[in-house]
């Protein structure tokens, strides 16, 4: 499934207000159509399983329902501005191609639902489309997907336009959601990508701090399988430079405040704070295949974090940068499970194939980026806010 986006960012005010309660009637339908979708569910298995293929009309009835969920949470989570009807294609600004119908293979339909679970657990802490109605995330934290929303939905009402990456966040979060509904209800034996870059996204001005992604997929069977071992010194050093960092931070913020800038000093060691806390959460989570040096030197590490020189900033955002933060750190610890369950998937696939799958290695890359530009955002060492877009994307001018 690729993703077809055509929003342009412009929101009306009074039905983003309003957007719960005008969406009241789709999740109603919602809560008597997905009972029904989910009691078929083992006969349309069982007939698919005999025939090879699923039949024509169980593959529309399915479809139209995977359809329809990605329009009412595009709408719900403000991803999107028009209110959605049934879910027909191409009528949203959200929407993906009609699927294909033909044969599938009989044991990836037998195995359907444990080939599902993986996919279906990732969805739920990304907080992706039908898992988080039906789940209603009873795990004690907000997933980026409903963390974006509500950080949508404010910045929405004051701006009258949703900034470009909770857009995507959520677009990318629902997407995948309608993927792992997909490939449940058997529309396609496609196993759910949870590469962010199937969410297609406008250019966006160069950020100062950005992903150097060189790791290839290539991991080592008994680095891996001892990984958690080797991590420990890292995290050891990783625990005594936080206490130094600490301080660091405190001085920056003074400094900024009394300067306008963070002095360069200060600047490189909080950067390299930054850098190597990415370098340890990499090589953790198998994002990052190499063992990473201590010091969080540049360049130095496949999954690197590069972060331009001290620049001028506006001193009343530097003495209210904590406050400022407060969005992206509520979007960021959403994230966090995400790291658990796709570290874990990691771990296993690695071990037995030698290698990291390219979907879970690109989502945890994107993880890791965005955690060093929330924390570079915090310490000072940009004034730009922390783009919660799953890729990035630069041009020369902003859009």
């Amino acid at each position: 499934m690729r993703f077809v986006v055509r929003d342009d960012l412009r929101r009306s005010r009074l039905t983003v207000a309003f957007r719960l309660i005008l969406a009241l009637v789709h999740l109603a339908v919602f809560s008597v159509w997905a009972p029904l979708m989910l009691a078929l569910w083992p006969i349309h298995w069982l007939v698919a399983l005999v025939l090879g293929r699923v039949p024509r009309p169980f593959h529309d009835a399915y479809e139209l329902f995977v359809r329809f969920t990605l329009h009412l949470q595009a709408y719900l989570f403000v991803g999107a501005n028009p209110f959605p009807g049934i879910g027909t294609a191409g009528s949203y600004p959200i929407d993906f191609p009609a699927l294909s119908h033909g044969r599938q293979r009989r044991w990836s339909i037998a195995a359907r639902l444990l080939l599902a679970l993986l996919p279906l657990l990732l969805a739920a802490v990304l907080g992706g489309a039908f898992v988080v109605v039906v789940v209603t995330t009873p795990f004690g934290f907000v997933p980026p997907a409903i963390g974006a929303a509500v950080c949508a939905w404010f910045a929405t009402l004051a701006r009258g336009r949703t900034p470009p990456g909770l857009r995507d966040l959520t677009v990318f979060c629902a997407g995948y959601g309608a993927q792992v509904t997909a490939y449940l209800f058997l529309l396609t034996d496609h196993f759910p990508d949870s590469d962010p870059k199937t969410v297609p996204l406008l250019p966006r001005p160069r950020h100062p701090v950005r992903m150097d992604n060189d790791d290839e997929l290539r991991r080592h069977r008994l680095i891996v399988l001892f990984r958690f071992v080797l991590l420990l010194p890292h995290v050891v050093w990783l625990q005594l430079w936080s206490v130094a960092m600490a301080f660091a931070a405190v001085a920056a913020w003074v400094s900024g405040i009394a300067l306008g800038r963070v002095p360069g000093p200060l600047h490189r060691f909080l950067a390299a704070y930054v850098r190597y806390q990415a370098h340890v959460i990499a090589f953790g989570t198998l994002a990052g295949g190499l063992f990473p040096g201590f010091v969080g030197a540049p360049g130095m590490y496949p999954l690197d974090v590069e972060i331009d020189p001290p620049q001028r900033q506006s001193r009343w955002t530097i003495g209210f940068r904590f406050v400022l933060a407060v969005p992206a750190f509520l979007i960021l610890a959403g994230l966090g499970p995400v790291w658990y369950v796709g570290a874990a998937a990691m771990w296993v696939f690695a071990l037995v194939k030698g290698r990291a799958p390219r979907g879970l290695h690109a989502l945890l890359a994107y993880n890791i980026r965005y955690n060093a530009q929330v924390l570079a955002y915090a310490f000072l060492l940009t004034g730009r806010y922390p783009p919660s877009g799953p890729i990035e994307v630069e041009s020369d001018v902003a859009v």
